[in-house]
């Protein structure tokens, strides 16, 4: 597929199956990224930059607004499932059907086909979401050329059944260690178990009650709970050391510094010896306020509901840039060996999309 240009004349369904066999496995992208510059290039409407393998497409019409649609990419890894399948009830089946090349090339027909919006557009194609956040290439994008990013709302493709998804939960990793002494477990009093000294902590998360704010009008639901627990050297020894692995989900009215005070003095009465932040990342507000919004709402149809899981819409929240998540594909399906999407609704989503750009 490397020297196979992109039709963005296929319909939105056809149009997908051509991005799913590209393999662009993360790491992997650039032969599509090579294909998605050539074809946005050839769009006499649009500006287009690269950086990486991440291409970047504006209209640049003087609108009062200007709207981000942006998309990763990147695939999880293939398993078995290319090259794309159509069958016989309307279902495209292949690695990244759903997680969320239907999705990409939304943007990419609306891209081709929508020369004169209501508002200025701005099309982010990105590497590398599906791995470790240093490698995310939105990220690189925002560290890099933030202006490539100024806009006034953004939608974010990913997979949401067709159903907008405001905002996104922060999420927040922390070990707590308790500290023991060692000993023979035939003489436990010699010693110190470090696993008993965790069962504080472990009872005030059994005892957990979550929030659940209403923000921006959607009503979120925060989670505090134990993932992991780490102790122990053999099945005679009393443990000296105990890691409790601690995560936070929590709603976009907390700041990061907020949500780390709030875990901090949940457990300051545990007697944690230590408190390590593993992993960090805030969350969105749902920007559904923002008049863009509104008018993407009544275009698109249904009710919004929240995103209790934590996307991308995160960094273009912390531009400054109001962000909700909304695409074809079916997000339970996503990273699955069956991951698929019904091909009317790719097409579909387009239509809703284009409705809001032209109105």
């Amino acid at each position: 597929m490397a020297d196979t240009p992109l039709d963005l004349t296929l319909d939105a369904a056809r149009l997908t199956a051509q991005l799913v066999d590209f393999p662009s496995e993360s790491g992997t992208e650039k032969p599509l990224a090579d294909a998605i510059e050539a074809a946005l290039r050839a769009l006499p409407h649009l500006t287009v930059d690269r950086y990486g393998n991440n291409v970047v497409a504006r209209t640049n019409l003087g609108r009062t607004e200007r709207v981000i649609l942006a998309g990763h990419i990147d695939t999880v890894p293939v398993a078995g499932n290319l090259p794309s399948r159509l069958d016989e009830d309307g279902v495209l089946w292949g690695c990244g059907t759903c997680d969320m090349k239907s999705g990409v090339a939304v943007q990419l027909r609306l891209a081709a086909t929508v020369p004169a919006p209501n508002r200025d557009l701005t099309f982010v194609f990105y590497d590398n979401e599906e791995v470790a956040a240093d490698l995310n290439g939105l990220k690189h994008v925002s560290q890099a050329h933030p202006e490539w990013l100024r806009g006034d709302f953004a939608v974010l493709l990913e997979p949401t059944d067709g159903q907008v998804e405001g905002g996104c939960q922060g999420t927040l990793r922390v070990f707590l260690k308790f500290r023991g002494e060692r000993a023979h477990s035939a003489r436990a009093w010699m010693g110190s178990n470090a696993i008993h000294a965790a069962a504080p902590a472990l009872a005030k998360l059994a005892a957990y009650e979550p929030r659940k704010p209403v923000v921006d009008g959607l009503q979120f639901h925060e989670g505090l709970n134990a993932v992991r627990i780490e102790a122990g050297v053999a099945n005679n020894v009393i443990p000296d050391a105990c890691t409790l692995v601690v995560n936070f989900r929590y709603a976009p009215d907390r700041s990061e510094e907020e949500a780390e005070a709030f875990v901090r003095e949940y457990f300051a009465d545990c007697g944690v010896d230590e408190f390590v932040v593993d992993d960090h990342t805030g969350g969105a507000r749902p920007g559904l306020t923002h008049p863009a919004a509104a008018a993407f709402m009544a275009s698109v149809g249904g009710e919004a509901r929240p995103k209790f899981g934590w996307t991308d819409v995160a960094r273009f929240s912390a531009l400054g840039v109001p962000a909700v998540n909304y695409g074809p594909g079916a997000q339970l399906l996503a990273h699955k060996v069956d991951e698929r999407v019904k091909a009317s609704l790719v097409p579909e989503a387009e239509e809703r999309l284009r409705a809001w750009l032209t109105a």
